[in-house]
């Protein structure tokens, strides 16, 4: 059981680690889809970007 509780404890360390490299984004960035204009527009700071894809970068400040 010890052995168990200490593979999941490494794995959402792990979870975390992983995610924290593969993205920018922080709490204040809230993409929202405009479908009938084609873009996603950040909620917080108002930035746009082209593309169907989610946004995975935080363009505040760029």
């Amino acid at each position: 059981m010890p052995i168990l509780l200490l593979l999941l404890l490494t794995g959402v360390f792990g979870y975390f680690i992983w995610r924290r490299k593969t993205t920018t984004l922080t709490r204040d960035c809230r993409w929202r889809l405009e479908r009938s204009l084609g873009h996603w527009r950040c909620q917080s700071c108002g930035e746009v970007k082209p593309g169907e894809a989610t946004p995975r970068d935080c363009l505040r400040g760029r």
